[in-house]
């Protein structure tokens, strides 16, 4: 165990020389394998796969047990084409055979209040925003460890929201729901397999008891030489952390039309107060 543990831990942080865990288990062995997958096999995905991770999806926590997300399982190669066009034309959504769009959803509350001839002055606060928006994404994750545990890989894809409103008309979604992101689904390709991507050092986003900047900048000037070497190992163009961070939000046309986001979930009945 204690050397799984080490060829896990130098993996996960690209430091061979990473000590092993203290504590292990199946579990974690699973999430510290964990890597993005971009490119598929044809394989085809078994019978009640979707329904068993939705409901893996389900027992994870949500506030209140409001449960204000919902989830859209796209399979049809002509939709996954369409949202593929409005995420950045990314080649995975379409050669996946499973698509999950995971949404934010006040519109179940909202239909319940109704009935009720309730009004939820608490809906348009950012609050329930970010209710909606958290509770999609921690049943997200649970999704995402359950097939791996099933031999599955996925990615995440952040550009669903390049274009919310346009996601909304091609998924039908009522006023008071938007898309958080999506999830490539499938088999890994053998032939192009994902690798796990060193993290940051732990004395970078872990601190005790109170926060502290001090131990940051030895932690990121390691972290940019070991992701460095990782890339250049991938083949790839060796730019370290910073220098990525630094690209990606100095300015405001990197987002790709997410800059626009608070008008658009204003337009889809969302408040912002």
């Amino acid at each position: 165990m204690t050397p799984t543990s080490q060829a896990k831990m130098a993996a996960r942080y690209g430091e061979p020389d990473a000590s092993p865990l203290a504590t292990w288990s199946d579990t974690i062995d699973l999430l510290l394998d964990h890597r993005s997958v971009r490119a598929f096999s044809s394989e085809p995905l078994p019978d009640g796969l979707i329904e068993t991770l939705i409901a893996a999806a389900q027992s994870a926590a949500t506030s209140s047990n409001l449960q204000v997300w919902s989830v859209v399982a796209v399979q049809e190669p002509e939709r996954k084409a369409r949202l593929s066009a409005l995420a950045g034309n990314q080649a995975y959504i379409r050669q996946a055979p499973l698509f999950f769009v995971w949404l934010a959803d006040l519109s179940r509350v909202s239909r319940i209040a109704a009935l009720q001839d309730v009004e939820l002055q608490a809906l348009p606060y950012l609050e329930s925003l970010l209710l909606g928006t958290i509770d999609a994404s921690l049943a997200a994750q649970n999704a995402v460890v359950a097939l791996e545990s099933l031999g599955l890989g996925s990615v995440y894809i952040g550009a669903i929201r390049n274009d919310i409103e346009g996601v909304a008309r091609e998924l039908g979604l009522p006023a008071h729901v938007y898309p958080v992101f999506g999830l490539c689904v499938g088999y890994p390709s053998a032939e192009l397999p994902g690798k796990v991507k060193p993290r940051l050092p732990q004395t970078a986003v872990l601190h005790h008891e109170t926060y502290s900047a001090e131990p940051e900048p030895a932690a990121v000037a390691d972290y940019d030489q070991r992701l460095g070497d990782f890339y250049r190992r991938e083949g790839m163009k060796a730019n370290g952390w910073s220098e990525q961070v630094a690209n990606r939000l100095q300015s405001a046309a990197n987002l790709h039309g997410r800059e626009h986001l608070v008008d658009q979930l204003t337009r889809m009945g969302f408040g912002l107060r």
